[in-house]
């Protein structure tokens, strides 16, 4: 039998410590799937008191994960700190040039400095592994980086942040608010205190462009994807789609174009008899069109200790399998020089169509004026509905406008009209109508 691999875990919150008691606890299991052992060797995180549910008093204590990171202690760098800079990065980048094999679950991290990072690892020979980064216990990127060669990818999409994915599902299926919703996935343990980076739509942006790197060869962009979060998302909202036969989901999508490289992460509305519409609660998927595969939909937990804790064991049983002088392939599925520039497409015109809410003042010409601007702005409507708002709103009307296809500038400039006009009474709502499996 091969030497033990030997690994260190900086980082000891839900997941590291998930990460250490499945490797106590299904030891024999792993080493008969490996070929060798796999024990912690180092750990290192910031309070060594702390009362983590598991005996590892048999590793050795770091204070600086950097210094793990270099020791020869270690074959394996598990980092599971979080962030963009700061330790996570140093120690990762340390660990890579040590020679040691690197598993991380920082789409952070991957998302700012991943293509750097790639290229000292295909240097130094080791792997850069990094399944649990994106869609949770999920394989997609196993499935993007091994499994489909061939395949040319032309869209990959999908429900990748939990948190927000529960939100909509439960303002649906109980008819509250968005703020009644986010406040029990708060006290669930589901949200952060600060939401702000899942619900305003930071969290799928960042897997997202690891995914569009997978996908199409193209260096990691992650500051070029337009976004919107679900924090505008109303009752209103999620009764006139259902009306309308859609379901509301915030959506990751990355395409190629004719102009170039499409990312975009904003709610979405899906044809409720669709698959992804299915997607519930905290569960995400991911559906990736191909030209030979044709499209695959991949479903399953996209967080927490557990699915999160597999994803690196998976990653650290991969590393485990190989043997010396083996040929890694590549982190992004193409050696890092080789990936292109990323080169951002145009909105492009959608094949769904545009949902457009407006509330209006119920007066004698606004039906018009609303009309008019559609038809300046060569919109063509496939259904309006009006509904009278009661209560104190007696005198205004919500307009329900749905368009065919159309494109992103004409939609906005046909709504910035109607607002100039003076017809609204509240801010307007636009959501795109996606072409969904």
């Amino acid at each position: 039998m091969a030497e033990a691999l030997r690994v260190g875990i900086a980082g000891l919150g839900t997941v590291g410590a998930s990460v250490a008691r499945v490797l106590r606890d299904k030891a024999a299991e792993l080493t008969r799937q490996c070929g060798r052992d796999i024990i912690v060797s180092a750990i290192s995180a910031r309070d060594r008191k702390r009362e983590r549910g598991i005996d590892l008093s048999s590793a050795n204590w770091f204070d600086d994960p950097v210094k793990m990171a270099q020791t020869a202690e270690i074959d394996v760098f598990v980092e599971l700190i979080g962030g963009d800079e700061g330790s996570a990065r140093a120690s990762v980048k340390a660990a890579l040039e040590a020679g040691r094999h690197v598993v991380t679950a920082n789409k952070a991290l991957l998302a700012k400095h991943g293509v750097a990072l790639a290229e000292i690892a295909e240097k130094k020979g080791v792997l850069l592994n990094y399944e649990a980064a994106v869609a949770g216990g999920i394989p997609v990127i196993k499935t993007m980086r091994e499994a489909m060669a061939g395949n040319s990818v032309t869209r990959v999409f999908g429900i990748l942040n939990g948190t927000c994915n529960y939100i909509l599902t439960r303002m649906e299926a109980e008819g509250v608010s968005f703020d009644v919703v986010l406040k029990d996935a708060q006290r669930l343990g589901y949200a952060e205190a600060d939401p702000t980076f899942d619900i305003e739509g930071h969290d799928t942006a960042h897997k997202l462009s690891i995914l569009t790197s997978l996908a199409f060869g193209t260096k990691i962009a992650a500051n070029d994807i337009y976004m919107e979060g679900i924090s505008n998302i109303t009752q209103a909202d999620i009764r006139a789609a259902g009306d309308l036969g859609y379901r509301i989901k915030l959506l990751g999508v990355a395409q190629r174009t004719e102009s170039g490289i499409e990312q975009r992460v904003h709610p979405t509305m899906v044809p409720t008899a669709s698959v992804i519409a299915q997607v519930h609660g905290v569960t995400n998927a991911v559906a990736i069109e191909t030209d030979i595969l044709g499209e695959l939909l991949l479903s399953g937990p996209g967080a927490g200790g557990n699915a999160t804790a597999s994803a690196v064991i998976g990653d650290i049983a991969d590393i485990a399998k190989s043997r010396p002088g083996f040929q890694h392939g590549p982190v992004f599925g193409r050696p890092a020089k080789e990936l292109k520039p990323y080169k951002k497409a145009q909105m492009r015109s959608h094949a769904g169509g545009y949902f457009i809410r407006l509330t209006v003042h119920d007066r004698i010409g606004v039906f018009a004026a609303i009309a008019k601007r559609m038809a300046d702005n060569d919109i063509s409507l496939e259904s309006i509905v009006q509904h009278a708002v009661s209560g104190e709103a007696a005198a205004q009307k919500t307009v329900i406008l749905v368009t065919h296809e159309t494109t992103e500038a004409a939609v906005r400039k046909a709504v910035d009209g109607i607002t100039k006009d003076g017809h609204l009474t509240d801010k307007p709502q636009v959501i795109r109508i996606e072409r969904a499996g």
